[in-house]
């Protein structure tokens, strides 16, 4: 039985955007959601780093070109991107520990956009997702890298599970998924 789904695709492919769209359509029918996504920074027609969104409207850095960790902080990179870890764990972790926190009667959605490499930095992060995963009141929608080089282990083992449905995103498919997205998701919360 399904109990999350997950979208994945090659970048700018329009993930986030359809998960934006599912939840905008899930919270028309009434149902509870929160979480994260993750959004381009551009300066100049330049991509120069990434933003984590709450649904709640909070906005923190997730990662910048060539900037520089706070003094006495571990660098992290992913590429020319330097990741704020910090910034990160304040705005998702929250989320992700209130996800279980809702009303009793019926599931809770959880939007989180996405798990890729930087976002896989933070331990505490990777615990949360694990635990969410394992909760019987909260439906993760989410978004995983296709695999690409080394395996990201939270990643396989969420592609693993029996009980998560994975979306494959293309340019051609993306603007027919959603209404099956909504239906799955939905199906997951009773």
């Amino acid at each position: 039985m399904t109990k999350h789904v997950f979208l994945t695709g090659l970048p700018g492919v329009g993930k986030t955007t359809l998960i934006q769209k599912a939840s905008d359509a899930l919270r028309s029918l009434g149902v509870p959601v929160d979480g994260f996504y993750t959004e381009e920074v551009r300066q100049g027609g330049r991509r120069v780093g990434f933003d984590v969104v709450t649904l709640s409207g909070l906005r923190g850095p997730l990662s910048r070109v060539g900037s520089q960790p706070p003094a006495g902080r571990r660098e992290y990179r992913v590429g020319q991107y330097v990741v704020d870890l910090h910034s990160f764990e304040q705005l998702a972790l929250p989320v992700l520990k209130n996800a279980d926190a809702g009303p009793s009667s019926g599931k809770r959605v959880c939007i989180v956009d996405e798990i890729g490499k930087m976002e896989l930095f933070s331990q505490t992060f990777i615990h949360a997702v694990r635990q969410t995963l394992s909760s019987p009141g909260t439906v993760i929608l989410g978004t995983i890298p296709i695999p690409k080089g080394k395996p990201l282990t939270l990643v396989e083992e969420i592609r693993n599970r029996n009980d998560v449905k994975v979306f494959h995103v293309t340019k051609e498919n993306r603007d027919s998924l959603l209404q099956e997205i909504v239906a799955v998701v939905q199906s997951c919360q009773k």
